[in-house]
């Protein structure tokens, strides 16, 4: 009985050394959970996040809080298992965070040089939601080009084809919607002065062209900026405009309260999908958010994730997005996923 005691004693110890073993082994899964949130509003590190000078600003009674996925990048079993029985969090393939060829350095410089590019997006669309309109101009006009004679450096391309150019990216769209060859009516402005000229389109590196290099300005009296680290990915680019957008006009856009959300935004102000959505309603829950922003094509996903007493609010422009907070303010009722 003695030697059988110290058998099973034995296996015992091993088999739960083998469990340590196991439960701590790296295993190739991230564990995603909600991130900080951060009132776009506020200041970071004693500095305001949106800085303005050369303008009166507003102040506001609410917050706008932008949300983010926090992500542990190694994950042992133990991590995981906890993981998986969490409602916050998310356990995912490694590989959808960190592609394969990609050090996380290099994936989290990417995300960092997405981040700054939303910054930019945000000030152009919030820029052009209060009243300064991108300007498109030509910088320079190739020598014997299709634009040689009838477009000039200085120019402010306006349209093309009847169409408004409202970003250097929309001239480029314009122009490439139309085979190599077309004629096209070109829009523009010339010491404010307003004409068309009629350019043909070649083919260059297998893309119609016009043969003028541009450059996107928006001008505006003042200068604006947004100062805050440690955030990476394209998702704030959302709360940033309506940041901007609350600091450059009168009216308070919170209503007093605290609102969330999250959504890329282009120049035009479209406001685009992002991921972990589910951990970014538990962050903003946790921030006290009285209402969440959700991209319109979020919705469906958000539903399936909803946090008690957050109302989820579609957007899928920053217009939208305004109209809607609008609507809080003065009793009425936005549209929801």
């Amino acid at each position: 009985m003695r030697r059988r005691g110290v058998t099973v004693l034995l296996g015992a110890l091993l088999t739960t050394l083998l469990s340590f073993g196991v439960l701590n082994a790296p295993i190739p899964y991230v564990v995603l959970g909600p991130g900080p949130t951060v009132n776009t509003l506020g200041t970071s590190d004693g500095k305001e996040i949106i800085q303005v000078s050369g303008r009166a600003t507003s102040t506001s009674a609410g917050q706008l809080r932008l949300t983010t996925v926090g992500v542990q990048p190694t994950v042992r079993l133990r991590s995981a298992l906890s993981g998986w029985f969490s409602s916050d969090e998310a356990v995912v393939p490694r590989e959808l965070v960190y592609p394969p060829g990609e050090s996380q350095q290099e994936v989290e410089q990417r995300n960092e040089e997405d981040f700054r590019n939303s910054q930019t997006s945000a000030e152009t669309a919030a820029l052009r939601e209060l009243g300064y309109p991108v300007q498109v101009r030509v910088k320079t006009v190739t020598a014997g080009g299709p634009s040689a004679g009838a477009l000039r450096a200085g120019d402010v391309v306006t349209s093309v084809g009847g169409t408004p150019v409202t970003s250097a990216g929309r001239l480029t769209e314009l122009i490439r919607a139309k085979p190599a060859g077309t004629a096209l009516t070109i829009g523009y402005t010339r010491d404010g002065a307003a004409a068309t000229a009629q350019v043909t389109s070649r083919e260059q590196d297998g893309r119609p062209r016009i043969g003028i290099e541009i450059d996107q300005q928006q001008p505006h009296p003042f200068t604006l900026s947004i100062d805050l680290n440690d955030i990476g990915g394209p998702s704030a680019g959302l709360m940033f405009a309506l940041g901007i957008v609350d600091k450059l006009e009168p009216a308070d856009l919170t209503g007093g309260k605290i609102i969330a959300g999250t959504g890329t935004i282009d120049d035009e102000g479209q406001v685009g999908p992002i991921g972990g959505i589910a951990q970014k309603l538990v962050g903003a829950k946790q921030a006290g958010a009285k209402v969440f922003l959700v991209p319109e094509a979020n919705c469906a996903e958000a539903v399936r994730n909803p946090q008690p007493g957050l109302p989820l609010l579609k957007v899928g422009t920053l217009d939208d997005a305004l109209t809607a907070l609008t609507a809080l303010r003065e009793g009425g009722e936005p549209t929801r996923c």
